[in-house]
Protein backbone atom coordinates (compact mmCIF):
# COMPACT_ATOMS: atom_id res chain seq x y z
CA UNK A 1 0.00 0.00 0.00
CA UNK A 2 1.84 2.97 1.12
CA UNK A 3 4.52 4.55 4.16
CA UNK A 4 4.11 7.85 5.64
CA UNK A 5 6.19 9.98 8.08
CA UNK A 6 4.76 12.42 10.18
CA UNK A 7 8.04 15.00 11.96
CA UNK A 8 7.01 17.85 14.45
CA UNK A 9 9.84 19.59 16.43
CA UNK A 10 12.69 22.10 15.71
CA UNK A 11 13.04 22.82 12.45
CA UNK A 12 14.68 20.76 10.00
CA UNK A 13 15.77 20.58 6.85
CA UNK A 14 13.66 18.24 4.35
CA UNK A 15 16.78 16.21 3.80
CA UNK A 16 17.71 14.85 7.32
CA UNK A 17 14.17 13.87 7.18
CA UNK A 18 14.08 12.11 3.86
CA UNK A 19 17.48 10.82 2.92
CA UNK A 20 19.74 10.93 5.86
CA UNK A 21 18.66 7.73 7.69
CA UNK A 22 19.64 4.26 6.94
CA UNK A 23 16.08 3.37 6.36
CA UNK A 24 14.71 6.63 4.87
CA UNK A 25 11.29 6.70 3.29
CA UNK A 26 13.23 7.34 0.19
CA UNK A 27 14.74 3.46 0.64
CA UNK A 28 11.09 2.21 1.62
CA UNK A 29 10.11 3.20 -1.57
CA UNK A 30 12.31 0.55 -2.94
CA UNK A 31 13.14 -1.65 0.30
CA UNK A 32 10.02 -1.74 2.30
CA UNK A 33 10.13 -4.33 4.98
CA UNK A 34 7.13 -4.10 6.93
CA UNK A 35 4.50 -2.96 4.44
CA UNK A 36 2.19 -4.65 2.08
CA UNK A 37 4.71 -4.46 -0.93
CA UNK A 38 8.48 -3.95 -0.62
CA UNK A 39 8.28 -1.55 -3.63
CA UNK A 40 6.25 2.20 -3.29
CA UNK A 41 6.86 3.71 -6.35
CA UNK A 42 3.55 5.19 -7.76
CA UNK A 43 4.06 8.73 -7.04
CA UNK A 44 4.99 10.68 -3.74
CA UNK A 45 4.09 13.77 -1.87
CA UNK A 46 5.62 16.44 1.04
CA UNK A 47 3.63 18.67 2.91
CA UNK A 48 5.31 20.93 5.20
CA UNK A 49 4.63 24.70 7.35
CA UNK A 50 5.87 27.36 7.13
CA UNK A 51 5.30 30.76 5.30
CA UNK A 52 1.81 31.42 4.34
CA UNK A 53 -1.24 30.45 5.97
CA UNK A 54 -1.71 27.17 4.41
CA UNK A 55 0.74 24.61 4.29
CA UNK A 56 3.07 23.96 1.38
CA UNK A 57 2.46 21.08 -0.97
CA UNK A 58 4.54 19.50 -3.91
CA UNK A 59 3.22 16.03 -5.07
CA UNK A 60 4.48 13.97 -7.70
CA UNK A 61 3.88 10.59 -9.67
CA UNK A 62 8.03 9.83 -10.40
CA UNK A 63 9.42 7.37 -7.94
CA UNK A 64 10.16 8.67 -4.76
CA UNK A 65 14.14 7.56 -5.39
CA UNK A 66 14.12 9.01 -8.66
CA UNK A 67 13.14 12.38 -8.26
CA UNK A 68 15.58 14.63 -9.02
CA UNK A 69 13.22 18.01 -7.74
CA UNK A 70 12.52 16.37 -4.29
CA UNK A 71 16.31 16.04 -4.03
CA UNK A 72 16.59 19.80 -4.47
CA UNK A 73 13.92 20.73 -2.47
CA UNK A 74 14.81 18.20 0.55
CA UNK A 75 18.10 20.42 0.30
CA UNK A 76 16.41 24.10 0.63
CA UNK A 77 13.07 23.54 2.14
CA UNK A 78 13.54 23.79 6.37
CA UNK A 79 10.09 23.57 8.41
CA UNK A 80 9.37 22.56 12.06
CA UNK A 81 6.22 20.38 11.21
CA UNK A 82 6.50 18.35 7.67
CA UNK A 83 4.23 14.98 6.24
CA UNK A 84 5.82 12.94 3.73
CA UNK A 85 4.21 10.03 2.10
CA UNK A 86 5.10 7.37 -1.05
CA UNK A 87 2.37 5.63 -2.87
CA UNK A 88 1.72 1.89 -3.81
CA UNK A 89 -1.31 2.67 -5.51
CA UNK A 90 -4.13 -0.22 -4.98
CA UNK A 91 -6.98 0.47 -7.63
CA UNK A 92 -6.76 4.12 -8.05
CA UNK A 93 -4.98 5.44 -11.12
CA UNK A 94 -1.59 7.25 -10.62
CA UNK A 95 -2.01 10.65 -11.19
CA UNK A 96 -1.08 13.84 -9.34
CA UNK A 97 -4.50 14.79 -7.60
CA UNK A 98 -4.33 11.17 -6.00
CA UNK A 99 -0.98 11.65 -4.26
CA UNK A 100 -0.87 12.65 -0.04
CA UNK A 101 -1.15 14.70 1.31
CA UNK A 102 -4.13 16.00 1.11
CA UNK A 103 -4.83 19.41 2.11
CA UNK A 104 -7.78 21.79 2.80
CA UNK A 105 -7.15 25.54 4.16
CA UNK A 106 -4.68 24.80 7.07
CA UNK A 107 -5.20 20.82 7.04
CA UNK A 108 -3.24 18.09 6.14
CA UNK A 109 -3.66 14.57 5.32
CA UNK A 110 -2.17 11.45 4.45
CA UNK A 111 -3.41 7.56 4.71
CA UNK A 112 -1.97 4.09 4.71
CA UNK A 113 -4.58 1.50 3.94
CA UNK A 114 -8.24 1.38 1.83
CA UNK A 115 -11.55 1.13 2.29
CA UNK A 116 -12.55 -2.12 1.01
CA UNK A 117 -14.60 -2.45 -2.33
CA UNK A 118 -14.30 0.52 -2.97
CA UNK A 119 -16.89 0.79 -5.91
CA UNK A 120 -19.46 -0.86 -3.43
CA UNK A 121 -19.64 2.31 -1.16
CA UNK A 122 -18.17 4.74 -2.71
CA UNK A 123 -21.55 6.43 -3.65
CA UNK A 124 -23.15 6.45 0.08
CA UNK A 125 -19.71 7.46 1.30
CA UNK A 126 -19.67 10.88 -1.56
CA UNK A 127 -23.15 11.26 -1.04
CA UNK A 128 -21.85 11.67 2.45
CA UNK A 129 -19.65 14.45 2.51
CA UNK A 130 -20.93 18.29 2.86
CA UNK A 131 -21.81 19.65 -0.50
CA UNK A 132 -20.16 22.77 0.67
CA UNK A 133 -16.94 20.35 0.63
CA UNK A 134 -17.52 18.28 -2.36
CA UNK A 135 -16.32 20.61 -4.96
CA UNK A 136 -12.49 20.42 -3.29
CA UNK A 137 -12.13 16.52 -4.28
CA UNK A 138 -9.60 16.58 -6.79
CA UNK A 139 -8.52 12.97 -7.09
CA UNK A 140 -10.01 9.33 -7.07
CA UNK A 141 -8.36 7.76 -3.69
CA UNK A 142 -10.46 6.29 -0.99
CA UNK A 143 -8.48 8.30 0.79
CA UNK A 144 -9.52 11.45 -0.35
CA UNK A 145 -13.04 10.44 0.42
CA UNK A 146 -11.78 9.79 4.08
CA UNK A 147 -10.20 13.00 4.76
CA UNK A 148 -13.67 14.83 3.62
CA UNK A 149 -16.27 12.94 5.12
CA UNK A 150 -13.85 13.64 8.16
CA UNK A 151 -13.85 17.48 6.98
CA UNK A 152 -17.94 16.88 7.35
CA UNK A 153 -17.83 15.23 10.64
CA UNK A 154 -15.97 17.92 12.43
CA UNK A 155 -12.34 17.19 11.61
CA UNK A 156 -11.36 20.77 12.01
CA UNK A 157 -12.84 20.80 15.71
CA UNK A 158 -12.29 17.73 17.23
CA UNK A 159 -10.26 15.65 15.23
CA UNK A 160 -10.23 12.26 17.06
CA UNK A 161 -13.62 12.40 17.35
CA UNK A 162 -14.19 13.18 13.82
CA UNK A 163 -11.76 10.48 13.01
CA UNK A 164 -14.02 7.65 15.10
CA UNK A 165 -17.03 9.02 13.72
CA UNK A 166 -15.75 8.48 10.18
CA UNK A 167 -14.82 5.21 10.44
CA UNK A 168 -17.82 4.42 12.35
CA UNK A 169 -19.29 5.35 9.16
CA UNK A 170 -17.64 3.54 6.40
CA UNK A 171 -17.89 0.61 8.88
CA UNK A 172 -21.57 1.04 8.82
CA UNK A 173 -21.67 1.75 5.31
CA UNK A 174 -19.51 -1.06 4.62
CA UNK A 175 -21.58 -3.94 6.10
CA UNK A 176 -24.78 -2.87 4.97
CA UNK A 177 -23.16 -3.73 1.63
CA UNK A 178 -21.67 -7.28 2.48
CA UNK A 179 -18.49 -6.20 3.09
CA UNK A 180 -17.16 -8.01 6.31
CA UNK A 181 -14.15 -6.14 6.66
CA UNK A 182 -14.61 -2.48 5.42
CA UNK A 183 -11.21 -0.45 6.40
CA UNK A 184 -8.09 -0.73 7.28
CA UNK A 185 -5.94 2.46 8.21
CA UNK A 186 -3.27 4.34 9.74
CA UNK A 187 -3.94 7.89 9.20
CA UNK A 188 -1.98 11.54 9.82
CA UNK A 189 -3.56 14.81 10.42
CA UNK A 190 -2.63 18.26 10.83
CA UNK A 191 -3.38 22.04 11.42
CA UNK A 192 0.00 22.68 11.84
CA UNK A 193 -0.03 22.69 15.35
CA UNK A 194 0.16 19.25 16.48
CA UNK A 195 -0.30 15.82 14.82
CA UNK A 196 -2.76 13.74 15.43
CA UNK A 197 -2.14 9.65 14.66
CA UNK A 198 -4.27 6.68 14.13
CA UNK A 199 -3.77 3.20 13.68
CA UNK A 200 -6.91 0.58 13.20
CA UNK A 201 -8.27 -1.83 11.15
CA UNK A 202 -12.10 -3.53 10.92
CA UNK A 203 -10.11 -6.76 10.82
CA UNK A 204 -8.17 -6.42 13.93
CA UNK A 205 -4.77 -6.33 12.26
CA UNK A 206 -3.70 -2.46 11.07
CA UNK A 207 -0.63 -1.62 9.23
CA UNK A 208 2.32 -0.88 10.84
CA UNK A 209 2.94 2.52 13.08
CA UNK A 210 5.44 3.38 15.09
CA UNK A 211 6.38 6.77 17.64
CA UNK A 212 9.97 7.76 18.20
CA UNK A 213 11.37 8.04 22.32
CA UNK A 214 11.33 11.35 23.90
CA UNK A 215 14.72 13.03 22.68
CA UNK A 216 15.74 13.41 26.41
CA UNK A 217 15.67 9.92 26.76
CA UNK A 218 17.80 9.10 23.85
CA UNK A 219 20.50 11.79 24.72
CA UNK A 220 20.37 9.57 28.28
CA UNK A 221 20.96 6.36 26.23
CA UNK A 222 23.50 8.08 23.67
CA UNK A 223 25.19 11.30 24.90
CA UNK A 224 27.27 10.83 22.06
CA UNK A 225 24.93 11.05 19.07
CA UNK A 226 25.45 13.96 17.28
CA UNK A 227 21.99 13.96 15.74
CA UNK A 228 20.37 14.43 18.75
CA UNK A 229 22.46 17.63 20.24
CA UNK A 230 20.05 19.98 18.14
CA UNK A 231 16.35 18.92 18.40
CA UNK A 232 14.12 20.03 21.14
CA UNK A 233 12.79 18.21 23.56
CA UNK A 234 9.24 18.53 21.59
CA UNK A 235 10.74 16.66 18.78
CA UNK A 236 8.82 13.60 17.44
CA UNK A 237 8.07 11.28 14.66
CA UNK A 238 5.54 9.01 13.67
CA UNK A 239 6.78 6.49 10.65
CA UNK A 240 5.33 3.46 9.10
CA UNK A 241 8.33 2.11 9.90
CA UNK A 242 11.56 2.88 11.65
CA UNK A 243 14.19 4.71 10.31
CA UNK A 244 17.08 3.37 11.57
CA UNK A 245 17.85 0.53 13.77
CA UNK A 246 19.10 2.76 16.72
CA UNK A 247 17.66 0.26 20.27
CA UNK A 248 15.24 1.86 22.31
CA UNK A 249 14.16 4.41 19.62
CA UNK A 250 11.13 3.28 17.79
CA UNK A 251 7.77 1.91 19.63
CA UNK A 252 4.96 0.40 18.16
CA UNK A 253 1.94 2.06 17.82
CA UNK A 254 -0.80 -0.28 19.62
CA UNK A 255 -4.00 -1.45 17.60
CA UNK A 256 -7.03 0.42 17.45
CA UNK A 257 -5.51 3.31 19.30
CA UNK A 258 -4.92 7.13 18.36
CA UNK A 259 -2.58 9.68 19.98
CA UNK A 260 -1.52 13.40 19.24
CA UNK A 261 1.90 14.99 19.45
CA UNK A 262 1.30 18.80 20.72
CA UNK A 263 2.71 21.24 22.46
CA UNK A 264 3.57 19.84 26.21
CA UNK A 265 2.46 16.18 27.20
CA UNK A 266 1.50 13.96 23.86
CA UNK A 267 -1.35 11.69 24.35
CA UNK A 268 -2.32 8.31 23.26
CA UNK A 269 -5.90 6.72 23.85
CA UNK A 270 -7.72 3.63 22.53
CA UNK A 271 -9.44 4.02 19.33
CA UNK A 272 -13.54 3.18 19.26
CA UNK A 273 -15.18 3.84 15.75
CA UNK A 274 -19.01 5.58 16.48
CA UNK A 275 -21.50 4.32 15.05
CA UNK A 276 -22.48 6.96 12.59
CA UNK A 277 -25.96 5.98 10.36
CA UNK A 278 -25.07 9.05 8.23
CA UNK A 279 -23.46 12.25 9.05
CA UNK A 280 -26.08 15.27 10.44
Amino acid sequence: MCRWLAYSGSPVRLERLLYEPKHSLIDQSLHSRLGAETTNGDGFGIGWYGVGGTPGVFHSIEPAWNDRNLRELANHIESPLVFAHIRAATATPVQLTNCHPFRYGRWLWMHNGVIYDLPKVKRDLVLAIDPALYPEIQGSTDSEIFFYLALTLGLEDDPARAVQDAVGFIEETGRRHGVEHPIQMTVATSDGESIWAFRYASAGRARSLFFSTAVETLRMLYPDDARLQDLSEESRLVVSEPLGSLVGAWNEVPESSWGVIQPGQDELHSFEPTRVSAPA
